[in-house]
């Protein structure tokens, strides 16, 4: 029997080359760029680091400052070798680094720890607010630096002096972050929350609180920052060791490799703590910056 004449013609293989696929036209950008942007970018920080090397480099070499105001990278580098195998002023630099990273940690981890609550308690309590924030207010725009002598004669040139400066230069920050977070909370949140029967501890745990830790992280990050100032401030007037201490004895000295060396360590041990309070945020708020 032959076949229906109403078949049409045979099924041939599909060309997948003559046609886009569904979906895509032949003017829609490729990804491949942006791929190759983004490999690119990963690079970005250590060819910056470099070209201010090398700029470094060429300012120490055309003399536009004297040697002994701007030493070359290669005086620097020496510099902090010695201080790794010999010390200065009668203390590693190991030493230095702990002492200045154990006042910074317990300073910075008690701004917090009274921070964070103080601030939540002002942001929900009327009465508590305006029990707190004239001192709060009044307090902030003091410089750490004039409780410096305060505290000296009050506690001496121990260690509990310079937490208590960190703590105090710090937690003003904490708390300005913290009632800012509660307040910037949508109250749709809240509304569409309390329309599901949840009280009011369970609105403050599972929807104001996830709402206010971005901006207490940011206070964080902004924190870390402001405990260093302080302390490198009380290091330099009332001690005898750490980071601080290590730039002005050095500094008194002329030495200003070691000066530069001390700076270099400061700022990188910054930086590796706002890395941290970075990688506490991305695993606390891993909703930040997704829509």
């Amino acid at each position: 029997m032959p076949p229906p004449d109403d078949i049409g013609p045979p099924i041939t293989a599909l060309d997948l080359s003559a046609e886009p696929l569904a979906g895509l036209t032949p003017d829609e950008p490729s990804s491949e760029p942006y791929l190759g942007w983004r490999h690119v970018g990963r690079f970005t920080t250590l060819i910056a680091v470099i070209g201010a090397l090398v700029m470094w480099q060429v300012v120490s070499v055309l003399h536009v400052f004297p040697p002994i105001a701007l030493p070359s990278p290669v005086a620097v580098w020496r510099a902090f070798i010695r201080l790794l195998a010999q010390g200065y002023g009668g203390n590693s630099l190991f030493d230095d680094i702990w002492v200045s990273s154990a006042r910074i940690a317990v300073g910075f981890v008690a701004a917090i720890g009274l921070g964070v609550p103080i601030g939540l308690l002002m942001a929900r309590n009327a009465v508590i607010f305006r029990l707190i924030d004239p001192f709060l207010q009044f307090a902030r725009p003091v410089p750490p630096l004039a409780y410096i002598p305060l505290l000296v004669v009050w506690f001496g040139i121990g260690e509990l002096p310079k937490v208590l400066l960190i703590l105090f230069g710090t937690i003003p920050v904490i708390i300005i972050g913290t009632i800012s977070g509660v307040k910037a909370t949508p109250p749709l949140r809240i509304a569409v929350a309390r329309t599901l029967g949840a009280t009011e501890a369970q609105i403050f745990r599972h929807v104001i609180l996830p709402s206010a830790l971005p901006e207490i992280f940011t206070a964080m990050r902004v924190g870390i920052g402001v405990a260093w100032t302080c302390l490198v401030a009380a290091e330099l007037i009332a001690a005898d060791q750490g980071l601080g201490w290590l730039v002005q004895y050095a500094g008194q000295a002329l030495q200003v490799s070691i000066v530069i060396v001390g700076i270099i360590v400061i700022g990188l041990l910054g930086y590796a703590m706002e890395l941290i309070i970075r990688l506490l945020e991305r695993r606390a708020v891993p909703w930040r910056g997704h829509n």
